[in-house]
């Protein structure tokens, strides 16, 4: 490893040089940096616990030991002594395995030995900026379970038989896991990580996580990964205090703790910067996940995420470069920013001044749109441009549109649940919305039960609702996901000029009093019409100007029977234009969207 590199945060494998490499010949060399311990010492199964001492190496920072008895499967941890002469076992913060929680040893890992067979998609794989994303975002341990025990899992293995034929039937070509890193509170979600480059035990292995990606290859789905360079666990055996000082946190509490009670990383340091890119790099290059999504972006560009107290320009400058090297090495890979602020140039590439993601989440997007359909359809007359403001501002970044695991829970509801109205009224509010979210620009998220339309908030110890299908209400509006999704996916229209103005025209937003919108999405080729009328009543002779359109014919219709609204349509159902108009007849809570011919 280049040492002054790793001082100026330049390496992105670190991970190659330290932590627990299996010897081409047999035994395991361990290295570890801690520049600030007295002594380590390493101790594991294969030392019967006992203590075995390291050695300080290259420039006194780093601590190495040869055992020649350790194997893969095997634990360990490291013993680092204090300058006081307390000691205490950390696992390695490099370490390729973990201990099931509470248990916290690092585990011996051989990652050479699995041989991936995905050479066709990682060829041809993109940002996916000129396709349609549609992103399943999901937590692994409570898609489905096995039983209702809250730490009865289905391992990686078994989950890739079961997810997989599900997105491939109900039409979505990404999933996005909430944190795999190992993590030791159920309830953080993985995002209070003590193993960065450890794949949770509570699903598997390293190799088994391997293969399930692999298995996602092969069947034309891919796999980002979530990632957390903000903050870590605060648990003794991690990265806290890891040498006996503050290594990678800041040491004043003032700026070291988080919002969430974590230590919040110190990006000005090289060997944190070179830690994080090199976890960043290590899930894209020896996982062969096909994107980071990194969370909270907010507290990296402010300090603790509060413009007021100005910009952290050391950590935005971390972010920038790390986006910057990951993209060299993996240009077709998505990253993915959850970042909430008007902070400038987060999509834009880091050659002109920008932070270099792909993608930014369009969290104004989501908190309006959800606003709006909370408020009562009398009032929404007074509200109706909260759902035309998202275009004032959509091409200042490339946003992605997200309904993640965020708003459906901690007392917010389930999407289903924040449309306004009693039970039935929740329903046709809820198809219309999503069909105004898939018509939108921008590449869409959306978190595992809103498709069902889970009533029941998002709980991680249990799996979704799937009992829900045999009412006709939840039935019928699962099967209008599956055709949303499908058409979203086979209708370039609707994605290939998501981030180019010719994409998207107006063709009506001053219906207020009637709550009606309705919009163009074409990719040059093929013109669709999307139409909605988001009041409960229905809407007489409504005229649609179609500029250079001679026929409308239905796509998809949110009112339609067989999703348990109140209209029957022919397949062939078309609406000649008499002199580029068509007078419509909108059923309250509806959507259409309508295939223009010219």
């Amino acid at each position: 490893m280049d040492f002054y590199g790793f001082y100026t945060g330049k390496i992105f494998d670190a991970y190659r040089f330290l932590g627990a490499h299996v010897e081409p010949i047999e035994g395991v060399t361990f290295r570890t940096f801690a520049p600030g311990a007295a002594k380590i010492s390493l101790i594991g199964e294969f030392t019967d616990w006992k203590e075995w001492t390291m050695n300080r190496v290259h420039d006194g920072n780093f601590w190495e030991c040869y055992a020649r008895e350790a194997k893969p499967g095997q634990m360990y941890k490291y013993r680092i002594y204090k300058q006081d002469g307390s000691f205490m076992d950390h696992c390695d913060p490099y370490g390729f395995g973990m201990e099931l929680r509470p248990n916290s040893a690092s585990i011996i890992r051989d990652l050479s030995v699995y041989s991936f067979q995905d050479e066709k998609w990682m060829k041809k794989r993109t940002d996916f900026r000129e396709k349609p994303l549609n992103i399943y975002e999901l937590h692994f341990g409570s898609f489905r379970k096995p039983s209702e025990e809250a730490d009865d899992w289905y391992s990686y293995t078994e989950m890739a038989d079961i997810l997989i034929p599900y997105l491939k039937e109900y039409g979505y070509n990404y999933i996005e896991i909430m944190p795999l890193s190992e993590h030791p509170c159920d309830e953080s979600w993985g995002y209070q990580n003590t193993g960065f480059f450890s794949p949770t035990s509570r699903y598997g292995t390293a190799l088994e996580l391997m293969e399930f990606i692999d298995s996602c290859h092969q069947n034309e789905i891919g796999v980002i990964m979530d990632f957390v360079p903000v903050h870590f666990a605060v648990d003794g055996y991690a990265l806290a205090n890891y040498d006996g000082t503050a290594l990678f946190e800041y040491p004043h509490q003032d700026v070291g703790v988080s919002e969430w009670g974590s230590c919040n990383f110190m990006h000005s340091r090289g060997e944190t910067r070179c830690f994080l890119q090199s976890a960043a790099n290590y899930w894209l290059t020896e996982y062969h996940a096909d994107g980071i999504r990194m969370d909270a972006i907010s507290r990296i560009i402010y300090w603790q995420g509060e413009p007021a107290r100005g910009v952290n320009n050391t950590a935005v400058d971390f972010i920038r470069e790390m986006n910057r090297g990951l993209k060299e090495r993996h240009p077709s890979a998505i990253l993915a920013a959850e970042d909430s602020t008007s902070y400038p140039g987060v999509t834009k590439p880091v050659s002109e001044g920008g932070l270099g993601f792909d993608y930014k989440w369009d969290m104004g997007w989501m908190n309006d749109t959800l606003d709006y359909f909370r408020t009562a359809p009398e009032y929404r007359s007074e509200h109706y441009h909260k759902l035309t403001f998202s275009m004032m501002y959509y091409y200042n970044d490339r946003y992605l549109l997200p309904l993640s695991h965020d708003e459906t829970v901690h007392g917010k509801a389930t999407i289903l649940q924040k449309m306004s109205g009693d039970y039935e009224d929740k329903f046709p509010q809820a198809r219309a919305f999503y069909m105004y979210m898939y018509a939108h620009p921008g590449k869409k998220l959306n978190f595992m039960g809103n498709e069902i339309g889970q009533l029941r908030e998002w709980d991680e110890k249990k799996e979704q609702d799937w009992f829900l299908l045999k009412y006709p209400n939840h039935d019928s509006f699962h099967r209008f996901m599956k055709d949303l999704n499908t058409l979203y996916l086979t209708h370039p229209a609707l994605s290939a000029l998501d981030y180019e103005q010719k994409g998207f025209t107006w063709l009506d937003c001053h219906q207020e009093a009637r709550c009606i919108y309705a919009f163009e999405r074409t990719d040059e080729k093929e013109r669709i019409a999307a139409v909605f009328n988001f009041s409960d009543k229905e809407q007489e002779d409504f005229e649609l100007t179609v500029p250079g359109g001679k026929e409308l014919a239905v796509l998809l219709a949110s009112d339609r029977d067989v999703y348990g609204g109140v209209k029957f349509y022919d397949e062939k159902t078309v609406l000649k234009l008499r002199k580029e108009k068509a007078v419509l007849r909108l059923s309250p809570y509806s959507a259409v969207y309508y295939l223009i011919s010219t």
